[in-house]
């Protein structure tokens, strides 16, 4: 027998998968309170999440931050922690299931042993759009691996100015590639069929992950590249620039939408209605579910976290449907039923918010498959999906010179010379090498995760007879040695993530011009740089150096940098961004007279004469 008030399956339409999801909606809809409805607009942090907390509050959605302690983190251990969730959900009167998303932005890349892929620039640069769907495909199954369903990922900023501190989230200033890289909301959700409808969710089964495309817009056209600044510009200029790419999600049914801390022409984008919901949902047909940034409610205040009554009312009423609280839920549901209570916010507008986080679920297929898949943990850091990674870091490496004289190409290396060094400090650093929203939310230095460095890499490249000399700082003494048929040197920024990454005059950190410098000087040498975006690069390096390759943040798999540097691949990658001389310069655009930047967007040198 069933328990009063509890909903058998035989009788009502929303447990049936047979009924359509239009109807499912409307079936369990009508069947909610205003508690439950409010319950499921609500996102919280597991770490306030408990069987107790989603019950009483009927919690629709759960999240991580990226991280912070660096403790290795499992990802059968997190499904098991989400099932728990799950199961709490399940014992609800209406046992709607919740939803789980993380920051999957490089990869699964919070986890211990997972594949990190490199950032977006990097993949920008490969201008390869099935190579971007196949690290879609491949980071959804490590994904579900760890029990989550949804990836707050791509983003689909337009970099405009590299100052920005998430230019490395960007996959380029040129928005036909990054409307041409959203092929990753395909491999992360799967294909839909022909005629499927623009803006409708989909997802294609227990192997992929619900996406959600950030942040709803002109992220990247802030002015100075300040994050969360403000990005002047005709409704025009934000539809051509920084709009673009969300058409092409919408036609691949991203079943998500996150808006941006930024603001256009001084309207914060979390409570900008003309935007939210006259363009994206009206306009646009987009009938997923709008989820605001972390805690992007609190941050509508000026100060942070006043005026909180004022700031719900506003973003939910300019169309936010779900808010990733994240710590602070009872606030927030107190305040928004008390709106709902008051007539601020019209019962039909929760509906909406409600309808699309169903639809979400359902498309999902949540209800019928609520708990994680234990065999996809052998999918995760596997071999199929590092090779696919090591393809990327070769496709995403750009030649900005090769030889003092271009009679005379410098690489590819010898792989069989008879003495190497080895320096800087990025060569041996695979948290360096991953960059930021690795392991940690700002990323940090050190053996981070299971994956290969470019000294690792060097090591299992050259010949029985070759050796090689590692020294992140060379001494006069090893720089005096006239043994040395070359030099790798590999130097760049530290890791970082979001405003602690914007830079006013972006440079190679830790005194690595100077020691590419003093290298080049008695050794040839190739430089290599790992950095997030374009960086000044001092006359004197660029001079002294043999040859110099853009590397960005190539994540674990180091081993794609020694192929093509060794010569088994050619270099074929392209800018993403235009190279500047000076900061004074920027925001640079490649249409503009006058337009002179040290290396132009699109260019990228190959080793072989064609």
């Amino acid at each position: 027998m069933a328990e009063a008030g509890e909903v058998t399956a035989m009788e009502c339409v929303y447990k049936n998968p047979n009924e359509s999801v239009e109807d499912r909606i409307q079936d369990l809809l009508q069947r909610m309170t205003v508690e439950e409805k409010i319950g499921q607009m609500t996102q919280i942090h597991r770490g306030v999440t408990s069987a107790a907390v989603i019950k009483d509050f009927f919690i629709g959605s759960v999240c991580n931050s990226a991280g912070k302690s660096g403790n290795d983190v499992m990802s059968e251990d997190w499904a098991e922690m989400i099932d728990g969730f799950q199961t709490a959900a399940l014992e609800t009167r209406l046992a709607i299931p919740i939803i789980y998303g993380l920051d999957a932005v490089h990869g699964n890349n919070k986890f211990y042993g997972t594949t990190i892929f490199p950032h977006n620039i990097g993949l920008g640069a490969t201008r390869d759009y099935d190579l971007a769907r196949r690290i879609g495909s491949a980071t959804a199954l490590e994904v579900r691996a760890s029990g989550a369903h949804w990836v707050f990922a791509p983003c689909v900023a337009v970099c405009k100015d590299p100052r920005w501190g998430r230019c490395l989230e960007s996959y380029s200033e040129d928005t036909n590639v990054v409307c041409n890289m959203t092929s990753i909301v395909s491999g992360l959700q799967g294909t839909p069929p022909e005629g499927h409808p623009a803006g409708y969710p989909f997802l294609a089964g227990r192997n992929n992950v619900v996406a959600c495309a950030k942040h709803f817009v002109g992220d990247g056209g802030t002015e100075m590249g300040k994050n969360e600044g403000d990005t002047v510009a005709s409704y025009e200029d934000l539809e051509r620039i920084h709009m673009a790419p969300y058409l092409k999600c919408l036609a691949q049914g991203v079943s998500a939408v996150m808006p941006s801390y930024s603001r256009w022409n001084g309207s914060q984008l979390h409570g900008d209605r003309f935007l939210l919901t006259e363009i994206l949902k009206d306009k646009l047909g987009f009938k997923g579910c709008l989820v605001s940034d972390w805690s992007g409610i609190d941050k509508m205040g000026q100060p942070r976290g006043s005026n909180y009554r004022g700031c719900v009312e506003a973003a939910i009423n300019a169309g936010i449907d779900m808010v990733m609280v994240p710590y602070t839920y009872e606030k927030f549901i107190n305040e928004l039923t008390s709106l709902v209570k008051d007539g601020k916010i019209l019962m039909s507008r929760i509906d909406d918010a409600v309808e699309r986080i169903l639809r979400l679920k359902f498309t999902a297929g949540l209800f019928e498959h609520p708990f994680s898949d234990k065999s996809l943990l052998k999918f995760v850091g596997c071999k199929e999906h590092r090779e696919i990674a090591r393809e990327a870091v070769r496709k995403s490496l750009v030649l900005l010179k090769n030889g003092k004289n271009s009679e005379k190409p410098f690489l590819p290396l010898d792989r069989n010379a008879k003495r190497v060094l080895v320096a800087g400090t990025h060569a041996d650093d695979l948290g360096f090498q991953c960059g930021g929203w690795s392991k940690t939310w700002q990323g940090q230095s050190g053996r981070i995760t299971i994956g290969t460095t470019v000294l690792d890499a060097v090591k299992a490249i050259v010949g029985a007879e070759t050796e090689v000399v590692y020294e992140k700082n060379p001494s006069e003494e090893t720089l005096a040695n006239k043994d040395f048929s070359y030099a790798i040197v590999v130097v760049g920024e530290p890791p970082y993530a979001e405003s602690r990454g914007d830079d006013p005059e972006p440079s190679i950190h830790f005194n690595g011009a100077e020691v590419v410098r003093m290298v080049a000087e008695k050794i040839p040498t190739v430089a290599i740089l790992m950095t997030g975006r374009p960086v000044v690069l001092e006359p004197t390096m660029l001079e002294k150096v043999e040859a110099l390759v853009g590397a960005w943040l190539p994540g674990t798999e180091g081993s794609g940098i020694a192929d093509v540097v060794f010569g088994d691949y050619d270099f074929t990658g392209k800018l993403p961004m235009s190279w500047f001389r000076e900061t004074k310069q920027l925001p640079m655009n490649a249409e503009a007279d006058g337009y002179d930047p040290l290396f132009p967007l699109g260019f990228g040198l190959k080793c072989k004469k064609e």
